[in-house]
């Protein structure tokens, strides 16, 4: 087993709150075992660039409470070609790199399984908001968006109990309702629309029903979550508007759920996999993501991961349709 005295750290893909926690974590890690961690800026392409610096602890201060990550993230379809990861392997060879922990989802994990193809050994660490990774139970960034989505939900219920409205809510998730249901389950939203269950005319008009009885029983506001991928805000908008004359108010929330200062939660579990991530390098492990199951860190093969993507758990989306 190669001895680990240098090592890179790169973010990759979308960012999630807590993935500085994640790098301050495993450079500190890192640097108590003798080991030289340099961060490399804009994920896969700041590899290829060379764009890299050593760290030392200073660089990693006062870095956990912020939002986004210091190293930047940006995709790179060079990457994903042979051409651009010899050339990636030339630049860790050239720095003398042994070990890169890469922090993203599955497109980042892929990457890192590539490179792992060139015996450079990888290691993930799971940081998407969608939580659609498999074989861990959280990934860093969920907590810390669905409590600002739930947050926003609860603004936006003053203003529709106030004017006696009916909003719509959209909340990231191209693939993934996870986002939509959990804000929504927990907020006591009227309806959500997620790409997990596909919504016809009907469900629509069943929705439509329900708003004009609520509206009769007193009901002073009605909240609708849906997920960016499963429909558009605007078109279920118009169309509940023209079955039902409720005034319908839709706001997109975009990327206000992927910023601000990560959750206690989102720091203690990104300090966790940062630190077991570098441990991991050193046991000799090669491809693995480091995961919570239970509370409990494990180490779970990277083509396992990348090949099975995590579902929404369909009783979830069962007892939110029981609750409203």
């Amino acid at each position: 087993m190669a001895e680990i005295k240098r090592i890179g750290i790169l973010t990759s893909g979308g960012d999630s709150p807590g993935m500085n926690a994640a790098i301050r974590s495993a450079v500190r890690v890192a640097l108590k075992k003798g080991i030289e961690p340099y961060g490399i800026y804009k994920g896969f392409a700041g590899l290829l660039d060379d764009n890299m610096k050593l760290f030392n602890s200073r660089d990693v201060s006062d870095i956990m409470q912020r939002g986004g990550t210091i190293l930047e993230t940006a995709r790179c379809e060079e990457f994903k070609m042979d051409r651009g990861q010899k050339e990636a392997v030339k630049v860790v060879k050239r720095r003398g790199l042994d070990g890169i922990i890469v922090i993203g989802g599955n497109g980042s994990f892929a990457g890192a399984l590539a490179l792992s193809g060139y015996d450079i050994p990888t290691i993930g660490i799971p940081g998407t908001i969608d939580n659609d990774i498999a074989g861990t139970d959280m990934c860093i960034g969920v907590d810390t968006v669905l409590n600002t989505v739930v947050e926003a939900i609860g603004r936006i219920k003053d203003t529709a109990s106030s004017l006696e409205r009916a909003f719509i809510v959209e909340t990231m998730g191209r693939e993934s309702g996870y986002i939509a249901l959990i804000s929504g389950l927990v907020s006591g939203a009227e309806a959500i629309i997620i790409p997990e269950i596909p919504v016809d005319e009907e469900f629509y008009d069943k929705m439509a029903d329900k708003l004009l009885e609520g509206k009769k029983q007193g009901k002073k506001h009605c909240i609708i979550v849906v997920a960016e991928g499963a429909a558009s805000a605007y078109t279920v908008a118009r169309y509940l508007e023209n079955k039902t004359g409720y005034e319908m108010r839709v706001t997109v929330l975009g990327h206000l759920q992927r910023g601000g200062s990560p959750t206690a939660y989102d720091r203690l579990i990104a300090s966790r996999f940062g630190a077991d991530a570098v441990e991991a390098l050193v046991d000799g492990y090669n491809a693995h993501m480091i995961g919570i199951q239970g509370n409990k860190i494990v180490r779970l093969p990277l083509e396992k991961v990348v090949k099975n993507s995590k579902g929404v758990n369909l009783e979830l989306y069962e007892l939110a349709m029981e609750l409203i």
